[in-house]
């Protein structure tokens, strides 16, 4: 681990991770009296730059504190937010045509206000994590087929997991929707029959207790203490705990009072708005051919660059066909 403080209680900043004192952490720092820190009001004992940057830590500790700075601004964060605004009705038609239909449009138009106001804008503001939610490494985190990213980081580059049926240790690639990741069962820690510390980890189904244990039928099922609060799979993952695999469905969205990328802090909150704005004004804008030739595994962009060849070739072929044809007829 290149940080061994970052369960440092003193710091109290939540991480992916199932520890404890992780758990400790994000109680302190949501509802505890680290939360006062957060709270980001106008209030003048903070500059604007202050707050921003408080947010901007806060909320990366969580999201990718294993990705450099330079890198995350550079590879990780999207170029805009995407609207996901509900689109107002407008019909077409001459306004002069009559005065009741104008104040009947009217009347729609403000009732739709009305229904934007009381249902809430989607908190479009997390999307900023879309792409490290994307990695192969937060897809097993989120999967709960790891502890921690940085042992799902582990089972990658150690070669214990598998993209598509084959092979992977790149763990800064990013999934295309359909891709299915696979984990070596024997390399998850909480599945393995050998017995576990006490203190660390509780026997759910009581392998350890038995004599004789069928390998056939029984399976050992341990789980950290106070593992509970992280089990849960967000809607653009599909495990299969049978098979220990998961794919990757679709990319994540937001909707009005909802958003579906899991995050310790309000999406719609001052937090995760002034940590967009603080990269918002620190991105970097140019991206040259050097640095677009080291950038991280995009596999949703290599299979559209992929169907665009293809597309390339399957017209030249046409073309190529057409020709002849029409030189056949000349000849003729």
């Amino acid at each position: 681990m290149r940080d061994r403080g970052v369960f440092n209680i003193r710091r109290a900043l939540p991480r992916m991770s199932w520890s404890p004192k992780n758990l400790y952490n994000l109680w302190q720092r949501t509802v505890g009296p680290k939360s006062e820190s957060i709270q980001l009001k106008n209030t003048g004992s903070q500059t604007l730059f202050q707050q921003r940057w408080l947010s901007k830590a806060v909320v990366r500790a969580y999201h990718g504190d294993y990705i450099g700075e330079k890198l995350f601004k550079r590879w990780y964060l999207p170029e805009t937010i995407p609207d996901v605004r509900p689109r107002r009705a407008v019909k077409a038609g001459d306004d002069k045509d009559s005065l009741d239909d104008y104040a009947r449009r009217k009347r729609r138009a403000d009732e739709s206000e009305q229904d934007i106001a009381n249902k809430g804008m989607p908190p479009v503001g997390s999307l900023m994590f879309s792409e490290v939610e994307r990695r192969i490494d937060t897809v097993i985190f989120r999967a709960c087929f790891a502890e921690s990213i940085y042992e799902a980081r582990r089972l990658v580059i150690h070669g214990d997991v598998r993209l598509n049926g084959k092979k992977h240790i790149n763990a800064n690639t990013r999934l295309a929707p359909g891709d299915m990741v696979s984990v070596n069962p024997t390399a998850i820690r909480f599945l393995k029959p050998e017995a576990l510390p006490d203190k660390e980890y509780e026997d759910i189904n009581g392998y350890h207790k038995l004599k004789n244990p069928d390998p056939n039928h029984d399976s050992p099922f341990s789980l950290p203490h106070y593992a509970s609060p992280n089990l849960f799979i967000p809607a653009y993952i599909e495990p299969s705990f049978s098979t220990c695999s998961a794919i990757y469905v679709r990319h994540p969205t937001a909707r009005p009072g909802y958003s579906e990328i899991p995050t310790p802090y309000d999406a719609d909150g001052a937090v995760v708005r002034y940590a967009w704005e603080w990269y918002v004004k620190r991105r970097p804008r140019i991206r040259s051919a050097s640095r677009l030739a080291r950038m991280p595994e995009d596999r949703a962009l290599k299979l559209a660059v992929e169907d665009s060849d293809a597309l390339v070739k399957e017209g030249r072929r046409k073309l190529h066909e057409d020709i002849q044809k029409i030189v056949a007829l000349k000849r003729k």
